[in-house]
């Protein structure tokens, strides 16, 4: 066999287990694409496949002398794949369900080229991990360091401002440090910039890594003058003409100006010559090891993804049933009350129960019980997940801070214009646990599905205007009701 018609029948294998493996994971594949398509934090992505197509077009002519060969040891690689992806799909996280995909496609080059290709291929394979959308957990993060940074440079500057949370206050008007303001979408585009550039740049694994962390930093650093120098802006010329000019200088020239000075300034230290070779090619042209068959290697790799698959639709569809009518009890020395304020609802994406009901005391104290029951999670009705529970995106409310946990509860602080100030406790009950941590009930939901817990979950929470006692009143309400696990309890029936 010439070496040629050796590297047609891999490379068709490639693209026949490649096929294979979009189409079992066909949705999960369709959502990441359009994730790309759709979210302004994402698109650099869809600049990403031709790079990555670039980057091993670079290494072509270097890669035809070397043997391709079906690689046994590449099925561990699929198997843990698969597993990542298994995960994700039990607890409802596509981030692990795409990364799991990735991966999966990472070990079908494996298995179809052997390990020598991938060590020549090393850096396209590792780039494409960047394909997968992350970093939407940093917003919160950003978000207050952004305001912090803000208020610190105005103080100095001279300006009056006051923060409450991600809200910032100055003479010229309120300003709120939004999730699009955090600057996550320009960190993610920085970090898959970086570490093309970093690569292309720079033979010291050293210096690549000190110019990633640097544009890094420069980024989030820069992410906070450019909040700070539109309050000034609004101070100047009117809140309106600087939200303008924000919109328009961030967009379009910001990011580019960031990107030029990270490069003007890392330039001197460069030290990959323009004509270097793509990759190092000397010691990979030996006889590969653990090589096997293709017609037992590729049933194998194969059947690996479609176990993970099956497995998933044989657990997937589990459920039981919640209580007719879930309770919520008025405890001793509260009543049910009918009472004013703004209007606040969650968000229980899917729920196959719905309760939302206000109690008071004499002493004023008014809280809101919400409760979103589900007889099984899965994508799209979970009680985890982006914008479901206290703040719903689609409202006025907006996260402002966090707070002290209330027996363990996510505890945080809402805002809506006026401004009117909402604390809420969120639980989640999950396979029997109640927990206030979302990776706590994430993997309870986990535990659930793949051995066989109970598959219901509940998001209870508990809220309360500021005005009408805030966090003390959520205190005292779950207090008076023998606390959150009795209320969980009561809610499924239990006890």
């Amino acid at each position: 066999m010439t070496g040629w018609t050796r590297w047609q029948r891999h490379l068709a294998a490639l693209a026949l287990l490649s096929a294979a493996i979009l189409a079992i994971f066909w949705r999960d594949a369709a959502d990441m694409a359009g994730i790309w398509w759709h979210s302004s934090t994402f698109t650099h992505c869809l600049l990403m496949v031709p790079m990555i197509g670039w980057l091993v077009s670079q290494r072509i002519a270097l890669l035809r002398p070397l043997t391709p060969a079906f690689w046994w040891p590449a099925l561990v690689w699929m198997a843990g794949a698969g597993l990542v992806w298994l995960v994700g799909e039990a607890a409802g996280v596509g981030l692990f369900r795409q990364l799991g995909l990735v991966l999966m496609l990472q070990g079908a080059v494996a298995a179809t080229l052997g390990e020598k290709l991938v060590r020549a291929l090393l850096f396209p394979l590792g780039y494409a991990l960047l394909l997968v959308p992350f970093g939407e957990e940093l917003v919160p993060l950003l978000q207050t360091f952004t305001a912090h940074i803000s208020v610190l440079l105005l103080h100095l500057s001279g300006l009056s401002a006051e923060m409450q949370g991600v809200f910032v206050t100055t003479r010229a008007g309120f300003f709120e440090v939004a999730e699009e303001c955090s600057g996550v979408n320009f960190l993610i585009a920085m970090l898959a910039y970086s570490v093309f550039a970093a690569h292309l740049c720079f033979k010291s694994r050293k210096r690549r890594v000190v110019f990633v962390l640097a544009a890094l930093a420069t980024t989030i650093l820069a992410n906070a003058l450019r909040a700070y120098g539109t309050m000034v802006a609004a101070e100047i010329w009117g809140i309106e003409a600087a939200g303008g000019i924000d919109h328009i200088f961030y967009g379009w020239i910001f990011f580019g100006l960031v990107i030029l000075i990270v490069m003007l300034v890392a330039l001197r230290w460069f030290d990959r010559p323009a004509n270097d070779v793509a990759v190092d090619v000397s010691g990979l042209d030996g006889v590969p090891r653990f090589a096997g068959r293709a017609k037992a290697v590729l049933p194998a790799a194969l059947v690996l993804p479609l176990l993970f698959a099956g497995w998933a639709f044989l657990i997937g569809g589990r459920s039981a049933s919640l209580p007719v009518t879930m309770t919520v009890e008025a405890p001793p020395g509260w009543r049910d009350v009918r009472a004013g304020g703004t209007a606040w609802a969650p968000r229980f994406d899917g729920a196959d129960q719905r309760l939302l009901r206000q109690f008071g005391n004499d002493r004023g104290q008014v809280v809101t019980v919400a409760i979103g029951g589900y007889e099984r999670q899965a994508e799209g009705r979970e009680v985890v997940a982006f914008g479901q529970g206290a703040v719903d995106p689609g409202s006025k409310w907006a996260w402002s801070a966090a707070l002290p946990a209330v027996e363990g509860a996510r505890t945080e602080r809402l805002l809506h214009p006026g401004p009117v100030l909402r604390d809420a406790a969120t639980w989640y009950v999950v396979g029997g646990t109640v927990t206030g941590d979302p990776r706590r009930a994430k993997l309870a939901g986990l535990q659930a599905r793949l051995l066989g817990g109970d598959p219901r979950a509940l998001s209870l929470i508990v809220s309360s205007e500021e005005r009408q006692g805030g966090l003390n009143a959520i205190t005292d309400f779950v207090s008076a009701s023998g606390g959150v696990d009795a209320m969980a309890d009561r809610a499924l029936k239990t006890r």
